[in-house]
C-alpha cells in the first residue's frame, strides 16, 4: 500500500506562486505515473496535470496550461506541481494519486488526502 502525502498548500495572492509536494511512502516510484487533481466547492473533481512514470511526457489542464508545471523526482519518491500566475479560479483542494504502470483503465491506484490552496485578491 503507497501512501501519498501532499504539502505545500496555503494562501496565495492572485498572480502569485506555490508549490506543491507529494512525497510517496515506498514503493519504486519509478513505476508509477503521478497526477495532480483538484475539486473546488460545489464542483467535481478533475484533472490538473499528469506526469508518465519516466517523466517524458505531461498533460495539463486546458486552463493552467503555461502556468504549472509538473514533474517527478524518482530519486525522492516525489511529484511536484508548480503553481504560477495563480487566478482565484485556482482555488481548491488539490490531490495527488498515482497510477501503476500496466494499470490502463481511467481508475489511479492511490490517492493522497489533499492539501488546500486558497487564492485571494
Amino acid at each position: 500500500q503507497v501512501q501519498l502525502v501532499e504539502s505545500g498548500g496555503g494562501l496565495v495572492q492572485a498572480g502569485g506562486s506555490l508549490r506543491l509536494s507529494c512525497l510517496a511512502s515506498e514503493g519504486t516510484f519509478s513505476n508509477y505515473g503521478m497526477g495532480w487533481f483538484r475539486q473546488a466547492p460545489g464542483k467535481e473533481r478533475d484533472t490538473v496535470a499528469s506526469i508518465s512514470p519516466n517523466g517524458e511526457n505531461t498533460f495539463y489542464k486546458d486552463s493552467v496550461k503555461g502556468r504549472f508545471t509538473i514533474s517527478k523526482d524518482n530519486a525522492k519518491n516525489t511529484v511536484y506541481l508548480q503553481m504560477n500566475s495563480v487566478k482565484f479560479d485556482d482555488t481548491a483542494v488539490y490531490y495527488c494519486a498515482a497510477k501503476r504502470i500496466g494499470n490502463h483503465s481511467p481508475g489511479w491506484d492511490y490517492w493522497g488526502q489533499g492539501t488546500q490552496v486558497t487564492v485571494s485578491s
